[in-house]
């Protein structure tokens, strides 16, 4: 299947979902910046086609779908990315040079912020209210993974991870989920704070958390 084919295919989902009483779908490109390491031909083509995609929607070819691309700064900014394509370029440009406090949430790109403590716990916590919302036992979650435990968890694994609180967001989720949650919601007498210790395994990571977890005090770097 080429890029006209699976363009053709997605908006006749997209007429699917509408006459199915759907407001509209969202798609995410993720990880696109691997296009960076294929053969040039390939990157260029592939490029070409994400710069008709985005014209496209923006021609209103694909009403009601929402497209959000991530990638790194390095896709977006570097010589092997987007920059590669001057069109694609000057349609995906965003001057960041003002203090982020004030970015456009409107504009074509946003930038994601470092995560730190605070933020690591309000996803948890939203992912708390969003389990609880269809889950056996909804009070008995909120009760014994209140916001002062998901707190205590995000600092856990942080620490887990020497301290680097922005690389801590899949495997603290994926802990709350099935080692906590999961067992709050089937088993009336679990309570994580007197049942469960929080363990990480090497072979659970990916090789950036490996490399970051603390095996020492001397290894946790300090925010001076």
């Amino acid at each position: 299947m080429d890029h006209f084919a699976a363009l053709s295919f997605l908006r006749g989902l997209l007429l699917i979902l509408k006459d199915s009483g759907y407001s509209g779908l969202v798609v995410v490109l993720d990880e696109i910046e691997t296009i960076q390491r294929v053969r040039s031909d390939v990157r260029e083509k592939g490029l070409n086609a994400l710069r008709q995609l985005l014209d496209d929607v923006d021609g209103g070819r694909f009403p009601n779908l929402y497209l959000a691309i991530t990638g790194t700064p390095a896709f977006y900014d570097g010589p092997q990315g987007i920059q590669r394509l001057e069109p694609l370029a000057q349609r995906l440009h965003v001057d960041f040079q003002t203090d982020a406090r004030f970015d456009n949430p409107r504009a074509v790109q946003l930038r994601l912020t470092t995560f730190d403590n605070e933020r690591l716990v309000e996803v948890g916590v939203k992912v708390r209210d969003l389990y609880a919302a269809d889950c056996s036992a909804p009070d008995r979650v909120r009760r014994l993974a209140n916001d002062e435990y998901i707190d205590t968890l995000a600092r856990s694994m942080a620490g887990k991870l020497g301290g680097k609180v922005g690389i801590a967001p899949r495997l603290f989720l994926k802990k709350l989920v099935s080692d906590v949650l999961d067992r709050i919601d089937q088993f009336e007498d679990f309570d994580p704070r007197v049942n469960y210790k929080l363990t990480v395994s090497t072979n659970e990571m990916t090789s950036v958390e490996r490399e970051a977890q603390a095996k020492t005090v001397d290894d946790i770097e300090l925010e001076l």
